[in-house]
């Protein structure tokens, strides 16, 4: 069994301690979010993590929104449309953060968040 090395290794959100998502499994994730009726979308961002840089005042943070990757993709109904696009913004953006979100557009609020790239350097 290995265990997660803390150092030097930031957290990040759900699935981050596992190894790689494979394209496999990321369609598995969009497929349970079409399934549940969600918006899937990508953002991405070259310092993926909050820090406080401008304010230190409380619930103030930098870095809590990264940028979106074209618009959400409403009307999606097969994560390979996800994946191309998964592929096109990694093609762009090597060096970037790539999260996938879920949105709920009834509720107005993200269900679900993991991170699909992460820079080689991190």
């Amino acid at each position: 069994m290995k265990v997660w090395n803390p150092i030097n290794n930031k957290k990040f959100e759900t699935l981050s301690y596992l190894p790689p998502l494979t394209d496999e499994s990321i369609a598995k994730e969009i497929d349970y979010m079409i399934k549940k009726g969600w918006v899937p979308c990508l953002e991405f961002d070259l310092v993926g993590h909050l820090f406080r840089e401008n304010s230190q005042i409380p619930n103030y943070y930098d870095g809590r929104y990264w940028t979106l990757w074209k618009l959400p993709m409403f009307g999606c109904n097969d994560s390979s449309q996800v994946l191309n696009e998964i592929q096109e913004c990694k093609k762009t953006y090597p060096n970037a953060y790539i999260r996938c979100l879920a949105f709920d557009n009834v509720r107005q609020a993200q269900c679900m968040s993991f991170v699909i790239q992460k820079p080689t350097d991190s």
